[in-house]
Order: C-alpha cells, then sequence, then structure tokens
C-alpha cells in the first residue's frame, strides 16, 4: 500500500484491496483510514523509510547466510531443538551461539538454569518460602527463551502451555512466562545432552504428576504413623 501511495495511487478502495490475509476482513475501516490528502511530501518521507526497510533486510539476509555458514556443523542439533514448543531456527540459532552444543560443561539442567539467570532465587524467612527474583544473566539468552516461552503458550495440547495456566492463576503472567522459559531452557538442555528430540509430555501431564504427588504423601504420611498401606484402585 505505501509502495502505490508513493507511486501516484490515492483512491482508498483501491488501496485497500492490497491487503492480504487477515487485514482483508478490515476493509472497511483500512478504505476510511486510506482517504485523506498524501502529498509530494509524504511520498518523499515514505519512499525514505521503504528505502531504510529494504537496506535493514538486506542486512538481515547477510548475516542470517553467515549465521548459518557458521552454525553448518550444528545444523543436526539446531534441528532437534527446533522441535521444542515456541523455539524456532533462529531461537535455536541464539541457543547454540550462547549454550553451545556441549552440555557436559554443565553438571545439570539446574546449573544450566542457575547460569542463564532463569532459577528463582531462594528466600525464606521464619520458616516461610517467599518468592526469589531470578538473578541476571545471559541477556541474549533470556531474551530469546522469553519470546520462545510467548510463543510456547499458544501451543496447542502441550505441556508448555498447561505451564503457563497453572503459574498464571496464582503469580501472574511475567512469572508465569519465566516458568515457562525455565521449561524451555530445561528441555533445550536435555535434548543437546541425550541427542534426541522434544518430546510432548501432553497437556494433563502437570494434573497427572500432581495426583501422583498427593497419592504419594498420602502414602508416606500413613506410613510415618506406622500404617502398612496398599493401594488399590477404585471400580
Amino acid at each position: 500500500m505505501l509502495e502505490a501511495l508513493v507511486h501516484g495511487t490515492t483512491d482508498p478502495t483501491v488501496l485497500a484491496e492490497l491487503a492480504r490475509g487477515r487485514m482483508r476482513a478490515k476493509l472497511p475501516a483500512l478504505r476510511q483510514a486510506l482517504a485523506g490528502q498524501f502529498r509530494p511530501h509524504h511520498a518523499f518521507l515514505a519512499t525514505q523509510i521503504l528505502g531504510h526497510l529494504d537496506h535493514l533486510e538486506a542486512t538481515v539476509a547477510t548475516l542470517s547466510e553467515r549465521i548459518e555458514t557458521l552454525l553448518a556443523p550444528f545444523a543436526d542439533a539446531v534441528q532437534r531443538l527446533d522441535t521444542i514448543p515456541g523455539v524456532n531456527q533462529r531461537t535455536a540459532e541464539v541457543l547454540i551461539a550462547e549454550i553451545g552444543a556441549d552440555m557436559s560443561r554443565f553438571p545439570s539442567d539446574r546449573h544450566l538454569a542457575s547460569w542463564a539467570g532463569l532459577c528463582p532465587g531462594n528466600h525464606e524467612s521464619a520458616g516461610k518460602h517467599k518468592s526469589g527474583k531470578t538473578r541476571k544473566g545471559n541477556i541474549w539468552l533470556r531474551g530469546a527463551l522469553i519470546e520462545a516461552a510467548l510463543g510456547a503458550t499458544r501451543t496447542k495440547h502441550s505441556a508448555v502451555a498447561a505451564r503457563y495456566r497453572r503459574v498464571l492463576r496464582h503469580r501472574g503472567h511475567k512469572k508465569a512466562i519465566v516458568a515457562v522459559a525455565h521449561n524451555l531452557l530445561v528441555a533445550a538442555y536435555h535434548v543437546l545432552a541425550h541427542h534426541t528430540t522434544y518430546l510432548e509430555l501432553g497437556a494433563d501431564y502437570y494434573d497427572r504428576r500432581h495426583t501422583q504427588r498427593v497419592t504419594r504423601r498420602a502414602v508416606q504420611t500413613l506410613e510415618q504413623q506406622g500404617y502398612r498401606v496398599t493401594l488399590e484402585p477404585a471400580a
């Protein structure tokens, strides 16, 4: 639409018909928005902006080619990371660039999360556990994981989306996103450490795990009181 305006097309109906995708559902609003004065001065400014965008796109394409060349030895790892919900190729490339593909340098996924600054602090006072902020870590890694977490929350029938909804109810959107980012980093650790792909646990994973945890605690409590517990499913 901007290019058409620059080249002299000013009819709102003609300009609105250039809309694509979901914008076509807003054709009446587009016609109204495109009706007005578009003078040569506006065309000059729009031309400069479009030229700058073309320059940026060319730069991005050049850098993308360079990144692809440098990450060629890690192509398999990038593809495996791409199987994690919310993680696209660009996010996978950031993960490889910032943490590498060799997870032997981290004794566990907890060590990686702590190093990345995505491990909540432990704040305890008078026997009560309070919320702890995550410490500052690698800003590039954190930014990529936060962006991936935002995308993962929209994945249907996934454990990470279920994790977001569980945390959201009690701690709000921001902390829920950080919790999902932490889960994605843990998943990336295991994908790289075990040379495997992401295994989807299902949207009911946390519900199932919670049920098992409650049952286990109840059994332990009874056993501590001297009972021998045998569990039998109800009919």
